[in-house]
């Protein structure tokens, strides 16, 4: 019983941090391997997180620039407006 308890005093904060260090990654990660080749139609310019729950992103698509909400409950477009020209740094 107590090798059992040693075991499993081990084990559990190895699962439990292996698991969180996975998901971590897969956050940072996310978006970075894409498997599209060429030009792209739609692409994110910036986000902005307001709260745990809502964030503001714009996206770009053919040749506007779309302000929208995303929340739990889905994606709500706030604002439209022509696209601004790239700035080359």
């Amino acid at each position: 019983m107590v090798w059992y308890l040693v075991k499993l005093a081990i084990l559990l904060p190895l699962i439990g941090g292996l698991a969180w260090g996975s998901l971590r990654l897969a956050k940072r990660f996310e978006g970075k391997f894409a498997t599209t080749q060429g030009e792209r139609t739609i692409k994110v310019i910036e986000t902005q997180m307001l709260s745990p729950t809502l964030r503001l992103a714009v996206i770009a698509f053919h040749d506007r620039e779309i302000l929208v909400s995303t929340s739990k409950n889905g994606l709500v477009r706030l604002a439209e407006a022509p696209r601004r020209p790239e700035v080359a740094e």
